[in-house]
């Protein structure tokens, strides 16, 4: 991003792009990310966080990227429960002093989730939205935007665009039960998704013999009569993405790489993509352009994510889109910025979740890097990054590992795992 007035950064993960605000426990889970975003941060930056940053993690993070800490403000907003950042920040009394922070001619706020919310507080605060000419731009994209961060809208569109996809059916939550019976008399084994999810979030998995006369067992998510999509499961070696970003101009790749996941949730990320599944790549790529040409058609700008399956056959499904920073959109600019004139042209890196025997604060963990000589060494250009703030619970870390080469990222991996005493999940 091309850096000259102000950008308020603005973390409000509690959206309904990719889930409804009912939601509240999952999206009060996701905003704990939001320290992260200070990675992002340039002289004259603000952040507003919908949680607190610890002084110890904000005085780390501008330490390396080397911005002074006195030249760019946080702004933390109390909780006031599920409700949009937006809303959260003028019943806290908190917009007369973001409107002066970005007082100067040529300001932007950049949302984490481009919503309506985040327009309409655009619109209050006279600023446009990045990277969009003007707030009536960021507006106009907001329905395409919605749409193809549903399983739904995906769907259509990548059969338009001609991408493979697992055998699916779209429906509501009463149609389920049967449409799941439909597809287990041709599959062994069906996934639930519901149409607005991000992260795996409600996602069911059935097998054949699994049902035993009862009906699917469902989240509330969507409400009684919410969108579903029904899918044959397929039999997965590898789940990949590849994140790009697009405008007027065209659509560019930014990385790609394989995830880690759980029962469908995502616990990680690797990149670049490991040999096993490089015969994916063009595949990928040529998906990705035709997803980044439809959305510039329909004036969508910026950063967007197409995820994937690699079945055991080496075959590559299409899976969904997300249309918004994910969760390796920041970690990828903060490697690209750390690594930028040091001796690591391409790294290599990941990011993952390490749960420690015994609880740490910040500067606990940070003495465990440096002490196992694990800590980012910006000559260096390698080493592991604590890319998010200390946990509530002092044990439950989320980090970045950057190296010169996929091997490096693997053996920090190990070595971190034993100096921080992680325990085996």
């Amino acid at each position: 991003m091309n850096k000259g007035s102000a950008v308020i950064f603005f973390a409000n993960f509690l959206s309904d792009l990719a889930v409804d605000l009912d939601e509240g426990e999952v999206l009060a889970q996701w905003a704990q990310q939001a320290p992260r975003k200070v990675w992002l941060l340039r002289p004259g930056d603000v952040l507003v966080s919908p949680v607190p940053l610890g002084k110890e993690f904000l005085e780390y993070v501008t330490g390396l990227t080397g911005v002074p800490s006195e030249s760019v403000t946080v702004i933390a907003v109390p909780p006031i429960g599920a409700v949009p950042l937006a809303q959260a920040v003028r019943q806290a009394g908190l917009t007369d002093r973001l409107r002066a922070l970005a007082g100067e001619p040529g300001a932007a706020l950049l949302p984490t989730a481009l919503d309506a919310s985040a327009i309409g507080f655009a619109r209050d605060l006279g600023l446009t939205v990045h990277p969009y000419s003007t707030v009536d731009d960021a507006a106009a994209a907001l329905k395409i935007t919605m749409r193809l961060n549903t399983k739904a809208g995906f769907r259509e569109v990548a059969e338009r665009l001609g991408m493979r996809l697992p055998a699916g059916q779209v429906c509501r939550r009463p149609e389920v039960d049967g449409a799941v019976r439909e597809f287990l008399g041709q599959y062994e084994r069906v996934v639930i998704k519901p149409d607005r999810s991000a992260g795996g979030h409600g996602m069911r998995f059935v097998a054949r013999g699994d049902l035993e006369g009862g009906s699917v067992e469902l989240d509330a998510i969507g409400g009684p009569v919410g969108m579903w999509v029904v899918e044959e499961r397929v039999d997965v070696s590898a789940s990949v993405s590849i994140q790009l970003e697009t405008n007027t101009s065209g659509t560019r790749v930014l990385f790609s790489g394989a995830m880690h996941t759980t029962q469908g949730s995502f616990t990680g990320y690797v990149s670049p993509l490991p040999p096993s599944c490089a015969h994916v790549a063009g595949e990928l790529e040529e998906w990705g352009l035709q997803l980044g040409r439809h959305l510039a058609d329909h004036g969508y700008a910026g950063p967007f994510g197409v995820d994937a399956l690699v079945s055991t056959d080496g075959a590559v499904y299409a899976d969904e889109s997300n249309i918004r920073r994910t969760a390796t959109t920041t970690p990828h600019t903060m490697v690209t910025r750390l690594t930028a004139g040091s001796a690591v042209a391409r790294p290599a890196w990941s990011v993952s979740n390490g749960y420690t025997r015994r609880p740490f604060n910040f500067e606990q963990a940070l003495a465990r890097l440096r002490e196992h000589h694990l800590a980012f060494d910006p000559a260096r250009g390698e080493g592991v990054v604590l890319y998010v703030d200390a946990p509530s619970d002092g044990r439950s870390w989320r980090y970045a590992v950057i190296s010169a080469n996929a091997d490096g990222v693997g053996e920090r991996d190990a070595r971190l795992s034993q100096a921080m005493e992680f325990e085996s999940i």
